[in-house]
C-alpha cells in the first residue's frame, strides 16, 4: 500500500516506468518511496484464479500485483482499492497501459473503513501485502513516502477483518508478510477462516524466513498445511535463484 494523500507527486519526472515479468507487464510507479518489489512478484504468483473469477486487492498501491495477476490470469476480474490519490491514478494509468482497464478497476478508499462501505458483492479471492508494521516504537520513522506502506495506521486487525469480509464462503485470502506475524495472522484470520496454507520465503536455504505466504479460505476446515520453502538467493554470482528468477520473469508460479 503506498504512503497517505499528503505525498502526491508534482512532476512527470518523479515517475518512472518498470518492465516485470519478462517485459510482459509495464508498472509506472514513483522513483522515491515506496516501490513495489519481490513481495509484490511473489504475491501476484501465489494467485490460482481462474477466468470469470472475482478478485480483490487490499492496498493495491500503483497496481504491481493487479497487473502481474492480470498477465498471468487471463479472464480474472480486478479490483483493487487505495487510499492514497497518486498512487490510486498511477494503479489507473497502469491498467490503460497494459490493456486490463476493460476487467481492473480502481477504487479510492480505506481499508480501515470496512470491506462493507465499498457496497459490493464478496469476492472469490482477496489479496493483500498489508503494512509491515502496526506501532511506531517498533522502528525509526520512514521516510514519508513509505509511512503508508510501512506502517499501518489502524493495525494488522483492520487488514485482516477487511480481507475476511470481502471474500465469499469458500473464497480465498492470500496475504505476504513478515514471518514474525505468522501467529497474528492465523489467529486473526483464523476467526472466520481456516484451510491454511503456509509458504516461508526464505534469503538463503540456511537462513530462518523472513516472509511468509498464506492462503486462507473462508469457512474452510481443513488440515494446516506448511508447505517447502522457497529461497531467493543461493552462494552462487547469480542475483537470484532459479527458482525466483523463474517466478520474477513470469516463468513459473508460486502455487499452494
Amino acid at each position: 500500500m503506498m504512503g497517505q494523500a499528503g505525498s502526491a507527486l508534482t512532476v512527470a519526472a518523479e515517475v518512472a516506468e518498470s518492465a516485470l515479468l519478462g517485459g510482459r507487464v509495464r508498472l509506472r510507479q514513483p522513483v522515491k518511496g515506496y516501490r513495489a518489489g519481490m513481495d509484490a512478484a511473489l504475491l501476484a504468483a501465489a494467485v490460482e484464479a481462474k477466468p470469470g473469477e472475482r478478485l480483490i486487492e487490499a492496498g493495491c498501491g500503483a497496481g504491481a500485483v493487479l497487473m502481474q495477476v492480470a498477465a498471468r490470469r487471463p479472464g480474472v476480474i480486478l479490483a483493487g482499492l487505495e487510499r492514497d490519490a497518486t498512487a490510486a491514478g498511477l494503479a489507473r494509468e497502469n491498467a490503460s497501459l497494459n490493456g486490463v482497464d476493460d476487467r481492473a478497476t480502481i477504487l479510492s478508499g480505506d481499508v480501515a473503513q470496512g470491506f462493507r462501505a465499498l457496497d459490493l458483492p464478496a469476492f472469490d479471492w482477496a489479496v493483500s501485502n498489508p503494512p509491515f508494521f502496526d506501532d511506531p516504537g517498533a522502528l525509526r520513522a520512514p521516510a514519508p513516502g513509505k509511512q503508508g506502506a510501512w506502517m499501518a495506521d489502524d493495525g494488522l486487525k483492520a487488514w485482516t477483518g477487511f480481507l475476511l469480509k470481502a471474500v465469499r464462503e469458500g473464497g480465498k485470502i492470500v496475504v505476504i508478510h513478515r514471518a514474525d506475524r505468522l501467529a497474528d495472522l492465523l489467529a486473526l484470520l483464523g476467526e472466520k477462516a481456516g484451510s491454511f496454507a503456509i509458504r516461508p520465503i526464505q534469503p538463503y536455504a540456511d537462513q530462518p524466513a523472513k516472509r511468509v505466504l498464506v492462503q486462507a479460505i473462508k469457512t474452510g476446515k481443513a488440515p494446516l498445511r506448511l508447505l517447502p520453502p522457497l529461497v531467493l538467493h543461493d552462494r552462487t554470482d547469480a542475483k537470484h535463484s532459479p527458482e525466483a528468477e523463474a517466478i520474477l520473469r513470469g516463468e513459473s508460479a508460486l502455487p499452494f
